[in-house]
């Protein structure tokens, strides 16, 4: 589903590349929250079936959201894969239209979901609330903020304040979609040509579409994804051509409400040491990256070094003309040439400083590759070809994948 996240077992324990999570969901305004238990066949089920039902929480929307707040004055939001009743985007962003200086907001869910209905909690807790008339239940939803003003007398802006705005459609919309949501659909591709910037949670399993786009339409965007992605063909060349690049979050791990219980017992340790109750369909996510095309100060950083070059600890692969560093930190200060860099290097990526060339593996080589491996080579040739290989006491080994880097600026 739009607008949700990491879904199923797979992605909780990090091997997937599938959406994140929103936040503990409920509807802003309505409704009984239905729990749904669900077995790790539940959960598996759900992987194959690309159901990407975790919502992410406030609390982490917010880490990232404070580095950006300039960047939205004056900007019309999209958060197209975000139910109104449901998204701590759309709370983040209606909550904070005035601080940030917002000319409009606009948000689209992709039909209803699992966990409508159902009221999120303002200060901490979800509330049941009895159900009311007027929610559209079947379809799709779309709402647009152009205007808030405290009107409960509370001498704050609230959702409390937007439930009374829909309710006497000041300045504001909110009906169903005539179609789904998809975010490729006719609807929802003519209000994101009206945004500027895009903010929301996509489905990890259509990512590469959904980044496509945006690129298409000249999108400026932050958006949560799999750390995995930077690994796509389609990606990986909008990051080395400075279209894409990480936020402020990186290969995080995150506590995400979904639809499922969590029976994962390591995975329920972690939730429970970040403050939340697994019995209640909270998960916690690894490996999950904000990708943004929105400047941000980290990548105007220099990274600053203090080895020198040798060939002696630092190898050079037996099928690229690089040589390897296992870790970022240790990047030689002074070598000219093609270095191999573990992806977490993407985290602290300078454009002024380091070049990107590409990445090394089997389907990304992009001719940069010297050599492919036979039968003849060694028996494990096909994993060989996976990716860089180093000789070690003249055994062939494989290195996990590794971005090929030159720096822009060494010293001698």
């Amino acid at each position: 589903m739009y607008g949700r996240t990491p879904s199923t077992r797979a992605e909780i324990s990090g091997a997937n590349d599938r959406a994140p999570v929103k936040s503990p969901r409920t509807s802003l305004f309505m409704g009984t929250e239905k729990k749904k238990k669900s077995s790790n066949k539940n959960l598996h089920n759900a992987n194959k079936a690309k159901k990407d039902e975790f919502y992410t929480q406030l609390i982490d929307i917010e880490k990232e959201l404070k580095h950006y707040k300039e960047q939205f004055k004056n900007k019309v939001v999209y958060c197209n894969c975000d139910d109104p009743f449901e998204s701590n985007f759309f709370k983040y962003f209606a909550s904070n239209f005035k601080a940030l200086k917002l000319k409009r907001l606009i948000a689209t869910s992709y039909k209803p979901s699992p966990i409508a209905n159902t009221q999120l909690g303002l200060f901490g807790d979800d509330k049941t609330l009895e159900s009311i008339k007027g929610r559209p239940k079947t379809n799709a939803n779309k709402l647009i903020i152009n205007e808030v003003d405290d009107l409960d007398g509370d001498g704050a802006f609230d959702i409390r304040d937007i439930a009374e705005q829909l309710k006497k459609n000041k300045n504001n919309e909110w009906s169903p979609l005539e179609g789904d949501g998809d975010f490729r659909s006719p609807e929802s591709i003519e209000l994101l040509k009206q945004a500027d910037i895009v903010v929301t949670n996509p489905p990890f399993s259509l990512f590469r579409e959904y980044i496509a786009q945006l690129i298409e339409h000249n999108k400026k965007f932050l958006i949560l994804g799999n750390m995995n992605a930077i690994t796509y063909k389609e990606v990986f060349k909008l990051i080395k051509e400075n279209k894409l690049w990480s936020g402020y979050g990186f290969n995080m791990s995150m506590v995400y409400k979904t639809p499922y219980n969590n029976d994962l017992e390591a995975n329920k340790q972690f939730v429970k040491g970040k403050g939340y109750n697994p019995n209640d369909g909270y998960v916690k996510v690894p490996a999950v990256n904000w990708y943004t095309n929105l400047d941000t100060g980290k990548r105007h950083e220099n990274l600053v070094f203090y080895k020198k070059y040798s060939s002696k600890e630092y190898p050079k692969y037996d099928n690229y003309e690089a040589i390897n560093v296992d870790k970022v930190s240790d990047i030689p200060m002074d070598y000219e040439g093609v270095i191999g860099v573990p992806i977490t290097f993407l985290d602290k990526y300078n454009p002024d400083q380091f070049e990107i060339i590409w990445i090394a593996d089997r389907q990304n080589s992009e001719g940069l590759r010297i050599k492919t491996y036979t039968i003849e080579d060694a028996k494990n040739y096909n994993d060989l070809n996976r990716g860089p290989v180093v000789s070690i006491n003249g055994e062939l080994k494989v290195v996990y994948m590794r971005i090929l880097i030159k720096n822009k600026k060494p010293q001698k």
